[in-house]
């Protein structure tokens, strides 16, 4: 980033929000009321007008009041909700008035507790609009985490879903002194003094416009308005401060790469809306390009998204890399059952897609008559099946993805567009070109962003820094780990590895914090390891390197096993595909219990064998797996393996198969 700074002119008066830039001369901050210097260079993308967020969506209102911007999941009558823009924009507008009759003040939160629905968004915009910062509490947390982001961020309003969430707070709100109201948006709360949803907007719809038009006077676009809590698998969650200009530069970047066009995409909301991914594509997109977001229950993740898709038929379908191993799981559960002349023409079809974008990455982008006939007879009718054959965007983020999930997906037409971001990012901050899609890498930064590589190894690998408006402006209330990570140039040191290609495409290649030293001293990357076992086998559905400080390299996997519908707990029983295999080589076993009790020979010297196989690509000795354990149930957000946004939390498998560990280094 050798090109010459600029700072974004700020207002003289201060009363001229919510589009102005508040004086400031610090670049980072970590306090609440804190402000930032939005840079400018000479690179043309990063010379947009800084903007706000209630300017977008009020921009967004006028020009398109009767488009369709909301669509509720269905009631218990089968009925959904819709908002078109302007009804959109005028809820916001009455739910901030209630905000601030309520006793919000600038600088201090709402927390927001519950699944996705257009309250959440609501509530979100409108903690914005009133002076506040929008906090979202991930549904699966517990009453103790709850406590720890409502104090910390000095929430006066709180708002659930239903009963359940309500009861978290209700057991902690003791502990939270700035806390003025509590407000449930879903069914008739049973507590008095909760407020329901139809409570807030009876207030709001009395109060004059007044004192929200003159709270959005002092907004500044350099001010922090959203919090986004890290899952805290170490630690406490770190409280990542964005302010407008960080994630509306970001959507900014992001829009002409993807090709999105402006009141013609669809999208499906269900990915947590704690996270930023989320944010990213159910909020923030839908205010900048008038989308319609659908809402799908809260079992989605469960099963039950397909339902969402094939109504909303969407245009863009970002998933996270658990959502596209389920739906490749589910669609060769459904292979299975077909006859021979349907499971012939489905193998030359994904043959002829596989052809002709091998062809594409290699510069031929010819759509030849194998590839147009299977086109027809096959992929259409299974993106139709999936809701999927009006998307033209499918995209993955968040975590990496099993390049093997990826070819499938790409010899249907499908192909995944894998992108590469953080929270301290605003979200995407790489992404896979369209015209020069490749199966390696999560791709360039996108435009006016910047990327580079600290601490290089001897294998080319070296710790992702990244630079550019959409960086974070610090963690709320940590100073020390705000200067650990975010420099005194403003490069935000991610603390994943990565390389470049020979074209300049990024690759991910572990944690530095996951990165394992053995008592020999070498460095190990463990994803690359575990991504060489599950490719060898893809009856696995985990693998989870050890070796830290150890003297050898061991591995922790489990098996596909069904799952519990309602709960999403892994249940004993063993995955169908897994039952067929086990039985081709020789194991009658049918749950994981009688697998382990029983050591299973065939089983567990087939996982051997491909654990030898992946070890032939280990680049020395200290890098190959010497032992390996199956655990006792596939990980699951309920079992406490997985965070909320699906991420395996490593030092929690530690703790809770320590005695197994120590077992493999006797």
């Amino acid at each position: 980033m050798n090109q010459p700074v600029r700072y974004a002119s700020c207002s003289e008066t201060g009363l001229d929000g919510p589009d102005q830039v508040l004086p400031t001369d610090a670049d980072i901050t970590y306090n609440a009321d804190g402000r930032v210097r939005i840079k400018l260079d000479s690179n043309r993308f990063n010379s947009h007008i800084p903007v706000s967020i209630p300017g977008v969506l009020t921009r967004t209102a006028k020009l398109h009041p009767d488009h369709i911007a909301l669509v509720s999941r269905p009631d218990i009558n089968g009925k959904r909700t819709t908002y078109t823009f302007q009804e959109y924009e005028s809820t916001v507008r009455i739910i901030a008035k209630a905000f601030l009759k309520l006793g919000l003040k600038r600088h201090y939160s709402v927390c927001i507790l519950g699944f996705n629905s257009p309250e959440w968004i609501i509530a979100k915009l409108a903690t914005i609009y009133a002076g506040g910062i929008a906090a979202g509490i991930y549904a699966s947390n517990s009453p103790e985490t709850c406590q720890y982001c409502a104090e910390h961020s000095r929430a006066n309003i709180i708002v659930v879903e239903d009963e359940k969430q309500l009861q978290k707070i209700l057991q902690i709100k003791h502990n939270l002194p700035h806390l003025k109201a509590i407000v449930q948006y879903n069914g008739i709360p049973t507590e008095k003094d909760v407020l329901s949803w139809d409570n807030l907007l009876d207030i709001g719809k009395k109060e004059s416009e007044d004192k929200l038009l003159s709270v959005l006077k002092t907004i500044g676009i350099n001010e922090c308005c959203i919090l986004v809590y890290t899952s805290g698998t170490v630690g406490k969650p770190k409280a990542v401060m964005l302010n407008h200009d960080n994630i509306l530069f970001n959507v900014r970047a992001l829009l002409p790469v993807l090709r999105m066009k402006e009141k013609s995409e669809v999208t499906v909301s269900y990915l947590p809306l704690s996270h930023v991914a989320g944010q990213i594509v159910d909020i923030i997109i839908n205010i900048m390009l008038a989308t319609t977001v659908y809402f799908a229950d809260p079992n989605a993740l469960k099963g039950t998204l397909i339902n969402t898709l094939l109504i909303a038929q969407p245009t863009i379908l970002l998933g996270v890399p658990r959502v596209w191993e389920k739906i490749y799981e589910k669609m060769q559960e459904k292979a299975r059952s077909n006859g021979v002349i349907k499971t012939w023409i489905a193998k030359w079809a994904k043959a002829q897609g596989l052809h002709y974008y091998t062809n594409k990455m290699n510069g031929i982008n010819y759509k030849h008559w194998g590839y147009v006939f299977a086109k027809w007879l096959v992929f259409d009718k299974v993106k139709a099946a999936l809701g999927l054959n009006k998307c033209h965007i499918f995209a993955t983020a968040a975590a990496p993805i099993n390049i093997d999930i990826k070819k499938y997906f790409l010899s249907l037409d499908i192909p995944l567009i894998e992108l590469y971001g953080l929270s301290e990012s605003s979200g995407p901050h790489t992404c896979i070109d369209f015209k020069k899609y490749s199966m390696d890498g999560v791709g360039k930064p996108l435009p006016g962003l910047y990327t580079k590589l600290d601490n290089i190894n001897e294998h080319g690998e070296g710790e992702i820094c990244i630079s550019g408006r959409h960086v974070f402006m610090g963690y709320l209330n940590a100073p020390e780990q705000t200067k650990e990570t975010k420099d005194k140039d403003g490069w935000f040191h991610s603390g994943d590895l990565g390389k470049f290609d020979s074209n300049g495409n990024l690759s991910i290649t572990g944690r530095i914090k996951e990165l394992i030293i053995t008592s020999g001293g070498e460095n190990v990357t463990s994803y690359n390891i575990e991504q060489a076992v599950l490719s060898e086998l893809p009856y696995l559905s985990n693998a989870m390197v050890i070796g830290d400080k150890r003297k050898y390299l061991t591995i922790l996997v489990t098996l596909k096993s069904n799952m519990n519908e309602e709960t999403g707990a892994p249940l004993d029983t063993l995955a169908l595909d897994v039952l067929k295999w086990a039985q081709s080589i020789g194991s009658n076993v049918k749950t994981v219990t009688e697998l382990i009790n029983s050591r299973d020979a065939a089983i567990y010297e087939e996982i051997d064998k491909a654990i030898k196989r992946a070890n032939m690509q280990a680049i020395s000795n200290a890098q190959k797996v010497q032992k390996f354990e199956i655990l006792p149930h596939d990980f699951s957000i309920p079992t406490g393996e997985l965070g909320p946004t699906l991420k395996l939390r490593k030092n929690i498998v530690q703790k809770m198969y320590a005695d197994l560990i120590d077992k493999m280094y006797e």
